[in-house]
């Protein structure tokens, strides 16, 4: 049985910074992409990012593009995301998914996690 925990979310005030992780258990990341998505209040969700197996690969969402960072750390079995110069706008639960194609596509990820919440304050 696969299990994704993601930790680390929080209040952030706008322009700062905050680091989630994905930690998994049941088996090895390392030969799987991994996902990251929001779902901001009221709203549907929508993708954020996402890394291929090796960590070679990494393509983002235009909206937090040049602001969020995903990398993974095979080892451990956790993939993070670096969220920096953080707005208002980014508030959502953020969910971390796990799939064999790194891709935007929501319904090609397998497995998700239970979310975490962002709040970032103006």
């Amino acid at each position: 049985q696969v299990q994704l925990v993601e930790s680390g979310g929080g209040l952030v005030q706008a322009g700062g910074s905050l680091r989630l992780s994905c930690a998994a258990s049941g088996r090895t990341l390392s030969n799987y992409a991994m996902g990251w998505f929001r779902q901001p209040p009221g709203k549907e969700r929508e993708f954020v990012g996402t890394i291929s197996w090796s960590g070679g690969s990494t393509f983002y969402a235009d909206s937090v593009k040049g602001r969020f960072t995903i990398s993974r750390d095979n080892a451990k079995n956790t993939v993070y995301l670096q969220m920096n110069s953080a707005n208002p706008a980014d508030t959502a639960v953020y969910y971390c998914a796990e799939g064999k194609l790194a891709t935007f596509r929501s319904n090609l990820y397998d497995y998700w996690g239970q979310g975490t919440s962002v709040t970032v304050s103006s």
